[in-house]
């Protein structure tokens, strides 16, 4: 994929840029200095990496929770970007949610609060767990798997936006993707919420909880498929920033 560099990190050798008319240079083999914009303008673009492109980009999200009552909230969505037939992506998306009823009365939570509402203007990579109850366990993961060349998954989906719902008395589950950015979303009323999202500039995992005995799992699985390609196909803004977010990741939990 392309790769664009900021001008006040773009470094080169001496000895290897070019020489003008008119232009005093330092000496070859000082060390390093900076390229001035002006010449930037002209070099933006120009660098691959290993001459590969992304041909597929998939992201998984599965959400689950189990409540002490016994009712169960699951939400699960796929989005795939398909690169490799030009360059515009064809895209699927499969959302499912599912609520099961719940065979004893919900408990108590008056009394108990959580507030996350500042965890809306992080940029970047985030999760979270926030609890205000006994006996429960939560855990957040996230993996990126990325193949070199193979073939590229098809996509039985919808294609392009689409959304699935599911109401039960208090508990509810969205899954969504609006053409701009995805979430998948599992609530109780009085008893809290199980999300994932991945939008520009964000992706995150998180769960409030305010009662006892929940059993709640969040995992997002991000998919990439790189080839060598005849054409460098540029990437989506919100999918390049995705992967450039989640380098580094590894395994995050809350009890």
């Amino acid at each position: 994929m392309n790769i664009l560099f900021p001008a006040c990190l773009m470094l080169a050798l001496t000895s290897a840029l070019p020489v003008h008319a008119g232009e005093q240079t330092n000496p070859p083999g000082k060390g390093l200095s900076e390229i001035p914009d002006p010449e930037l303008n002209l070099m933006r673009g120009r660098y691959t990496v290993g001459g590969n492109a992304v041909a597929w980009f998939g992201v998984t999200m599965i959400s689950t929770w189990q409540t002490a009552s016994g009712q169960t909230l699951q939400g699960a969505l796929t989005l795939g970007m398909d690169f490799s037939k030009g360059k515009t992506p064809r895209i699927s998306f499969t959302p499912t949610v599912s609520i099961t009823a719940a065979n004893a009365p919900l408990p108590d939570s008056s009394g108990r609060s959580i507030d996350s509402s500042g965890l809306q203007n992080v940029a970047g990579l985030s999760q979270s767990v926030q609890v205000a109850g006994d006996g429960n366990r939560a855990s957040n993961v996230i993996h990126l798997n990325v193949r070199e060349g193979g073939g590229v998954p098809v996509g039985d989906g919808m294609q392009g936006p689409g959304s699935a719902s599911a109401q039960a008395g208090d508990a509810s589950a969205v899954a969504n993707f609006d053409g701009d950015a995805m979430q998948l979303a599992l609530r109780i009323e009085g008893q809290g919420a199980v999300q994932q999202w991945m939008r520009s500039g964000s992706v995150g995992q998180g769960i409030e909880l305010m009662a006892d005995g929940q059993q709640v799992s969040n995992r997002l699985q991000l998919d990439l498929v790189r080839q060598p390609l005849a054409d460098n196909l540029p990437l989506a803004q919100n999918v390049a920033q995705a992967i450039t977010l989640t380098r580094g990741i590894g395994v995050g939990g809350g009890h």
